[in-house]
């Protein structure tokens, strides 16, 4: 199996922040991960209006924690883009749309505190 991390499962890993879940953390550690390219998109328009501060800029920031912790990067395809469209409003956000078209589409499980995920037909690991 492997593990898709939402944005802030993200952040709350390469931080050691203690509001990562036991059972998520213990999951990330033993399970190989991916971030999706839609997540640094994220972080880079949240550190372009303040809501976010990296320690250095959001691409190298990425870079050097997908190197750091083994975690790999996941595209966005065109048919998980075009998904979007096709499922219910349960949530707004679109990043976490595009993750659950992305989680839909291969197979994953996504790590998030975030209990909306759970009406998607994703499996949800916190």
């Amino acid at each position: 199996m492997t593990l898709l991390l939402d944005t802030q499962a993200f952040l709350w890993w390469v931080t050691d922040d203690r509001r990562l879940s036991k059972r998520a953390r213990t999951a990330v550690a033993a399970t190989p991960c991916v971030v999706s390219i839609a997540s640094c998109w994220e972080m880079a328009i949240k550190a372009s209006i303040g809501k976010l501060t990296v320690p250095l800029p959001v691409s190298r920031f990425m870079q050097e924690q997908l190197e750091i912790n083994g975690f790999s990067l996941l595209p966005v395809a065109l048919e998980a883009a075009a998904v979007v469209a096709d499922l219910p409003f349960h949530h707004r956000d679109p990043f976490d749309r595009l993750l659950v078209a992305q989680a839909q589409q291969h197979g994953v499980a996504i790590v998030s505190a975030d209990p909306v995920f759970t009406k998607y037909r994703v499996r949800r690991i916190w």
